[in-house]
């Protein structure tokens, strides 16, 4: 019985112990201080268009629900802004290659040719 008795009281120390100490009533200034969150250590490069190893190198941190939604966010707005870009400049160059499709086969039909010089 006095074997049960001291093991409660031990068992009470330990657990007001371990209790101040994360309230703040140990040595330190304060509670646990709060953890950084994780954030995205390689993001986006901003000086440079997105490249497909970048893409595939894109590692998002891990948070209780999954992932961080502001890291996620901002990735897929990048990613849709440089797609964006790049259909308008595939745009103006077809359209662009087409200009000068036409005005080659214009010059060629507008050429006389050498049959007819004779």
């Amino acid at each position: 019985m006095v074997m049960f008795l001291f093991l409660v009281v031990a068992l009470a120390v330990v657990v007001a112990a371990v209790t101040l100490a994360v309230v703040g009533g140990g040595e330190g200034a304060g509670p646990l201080p709060d953890a950084a969150p994780e954030r995205l250590h390689d993001p986006l490069p901003p000086d440079r268009p997105v490249g497909r190893a970048d893409v595939e190198s894109l590692r998002f941190p891990l948070t209780a629900r999954g992932y961080r939604m502001a890291d996620v966010d901002d990735a897929l707005s990048r990613l849709g802004a440089e797609l964006a870009e790049r259909d308008a400049r595939i745009a103006d160059l077809e359209s662009a290659l087409a200009g000068a499709q036409a005005a080659a086969a214009h010059v060629r039909l507008s050429k006389p040719q050498p049959e007819d010089q004779q």
